[in-house]
């Protein structure tokens, strides 16, 4: 008895060390990919951004505003630079209009054409004027952990669902183990080729959810520095009027 009493102290011992130096057990994809949605996606959103587009010669930062309401419904206004200001998108479904005041013309683009850069950064209209629920669009398995920017992160690997045609046949996720904030992401084509890559840089804590406050975006398909996402100001959740979506937006 006494040597079975000792095996079993040698077990607990050997279980409480493997889980101290992080080999813990990795959850359930399906589970942790809910998490991240939850404090990632919202039904609606509002918000105030600015990126800075590093071009191969110069760089530049334009600012703008930001409504959102799933994958269909987007709004976007730029505040700055006054070259800028005033131009405005529209999305609805997988159609999009782009105002300029400049010209005081409004100009209709849609399917793939979505996929297009926004401004010459490395992010596409789908980029910024979409917050899907990434659960509801891929299947996701765990393939490991590792560490980034000192966060302990499980590795995520999503793929689409049949039937389901994203911007990204598949994903790989770097998820903070404690946040379940994604913190470093690379974004396929069916055929496996690697579209686009995200790192955040800086995190921080708005209405109670973790946001990646800075993050650089870069299109493996362009040969700069990337586009460098700052969220100065979010909400979740807000009430959204209708007309917010509509083309008669574009002119007011």
């Amino acid at each position: 008895m006494r040597g079975v009493g000792m095996a079993v102290v040698l077990g607990l011992i050997g279980a409480w060390l493997a889980g101290a130096s992080g080999q813990a057990q990795a959850p359930p994809a399906a589970w942790l990919l809910e998490k991240v949605d939850e404090n990632q996606s919202s039904r609606t959103r509002i918000s105030v951004w600015e990126m800075t587009i590093h071009g191969r010669r110069s760089s530049r930062t334009v600012k703008a505003k930001s409504w959102v309401e799933g994958i269909d419904r987007g709004f976007t206004e730029f505040l700055d630079p006054p070259r800028d200001a005033g131009t405005k998108m529209l999305k609805l479904g997988d159609q999009l209009w782009t105002y300029s005041p400049s010209t005081d013309r409004t100009i209709q683009i849609a399917g793939h054409m979505l996929r297009q850069s926004v401004m010459g950064s490395d992010m596409s209209y789908e980029d910024l004027m979409e917050d899907p629920r990434l659960q509801s669009v891929y299947d996701a398995r765990v393939t490991g952990e590792e560490v980034f920017l000192e966060r302990p992160c499980w590795v995520l690997e999503l793929t689409a669902r049949d039937g389901k045609t994203p911007a990204y046949h598949s994903r790989k996720a770097w998820v903070d183990k404690e946040r379940f904030l994604v913190l470093k992401e690379e974004r396929f084509a069916t055929s496996g080729r690697l579209l686009k890559s995200t790192e955040v840089v800086e995190v921080g804590r708005m209405h109670g959810r973790w946001v990646a406050e800075r993050a650089v975006f870069r299109d493996a398909l362009k040969k700069d520095a990337g586009t460098e996402f700052v969220v100065g100001a979010v909400e979740f959740d807000p009430a959204i009027p209708d007309h917010v979506f509509s083309q008669a937006s574009l002119r007011r």
